[in-house]
């Protein structure tokens, strides 16, 4: 099972590539579910929302839809108040657990979090201070991490390894998979190295990938299916809509291969 989706939904630059226009930005996920079986919620990264929210967006789903959910700033940038940040967003996520749409919590940390003995400490405290039925998956900004260790360690915490597609540049981490639990999980950023440090005049995510480009993560995709039965793919290069139009070329990329 091949879940695709995007990396939030509410873009008023998507009117027009994808939403209708004059599409209420209330509307926008009663459109999405149509098209798409999965999103991933990148808002609590900078603020927790009451349940009543996440109850809102549950409604307007079919049985089966699922949520993945970014973690606080707090839990993954600061590292202050991450205990109440935890709880909160423990509570806020509640409406999802209840009716099984909830597909687990994204630790997206920053470039400068490098692979040491204290960070890598800090992923297991961090693993604990999360219910054991609520799967936890990391992306990691910085190649440091890319190490034998560190999917061992994963494994050893029940913490899922985030797989990235971003630009190939000096630090940044390549485009490896690795199966440190089920299901699989990966993120597509777009390739804009021009932007990507913020030298630019432009968005770091502002990137329309290539049929190309895309196939070659088709025969990763794959096994990485085999291994853990299910995988999540988001599009994340939000820009305009271009997010939508990868999601759906990846689709047509995978089922032509299935077909094959």
């Amino acid at each position: 099972m091949i879940l695709i989706g995007t990396s939030g939904y509410s873009f008023d630059d998507w009117e027009g590539p994808f939403y209708p226009a004059g599409t209420p930005s209330g509307k926008r996920l009663d459109f999405y579910k149509d098209h798409f079986p999965v999103v991933e919620v990148n808002s609590t990264y900078y603020r927790v929302p009451h349940p009543k929210v996440f109850r809102e967006m549950e409604k307007k789903t079919p049985p089966g839809f699922e949520f993945l959910v970014k973690l606080h700033a707090n839990q993954t940038h600061t590292r202050k108040e991450v205990a109440e940040t935890t709880a909160m967003l423990l509570e806020s996520v509640s409406p999802l657990v209840e009716t099984r749409k909830f597909g687990g919590f994204l630790a997206q940390f920053p470039w400068g979090f490098k692979a040491s003995p204290e960070n890598a400490a800090y992923l297991g405290e961090l693993r604990e201070r999360i219910p054991a039925d609520a799967r936890l998956y990391v992306e990691f900004r910085h190649a440091s991490w890319i190490a034998p260790a560190t999917f061992d360690r994963l494994r050893a915490l029940g913490v899922g390894y985030c797989s990235v597609d971003e630009p190939p540049l000096p630090g940044l981490v390549p485009p490896v998979v690795r199966a440190t639990g089920a299901p699989g999980y990966v993120r597509f950023h777009g390739r804009n190295a021009k932007n990507w440090w913020g030298r630019g005049e432009g968005d770091r995510y502002d990137y329309a990938y290539t049929e190309e480009e895309l196939r070659e993560w088709v025969r990763k995709i794959r096994e990485l299916e085999k291994e853990t039965g299910k995988v999540y793919l988001f599009f994340n290069n939000c820009h305009a809509g271009q997010a939508v139009k990868g999601a759906k070329m990846m689709a047509r990329l995978l089922s032509e291969e299935g077909a094959g």
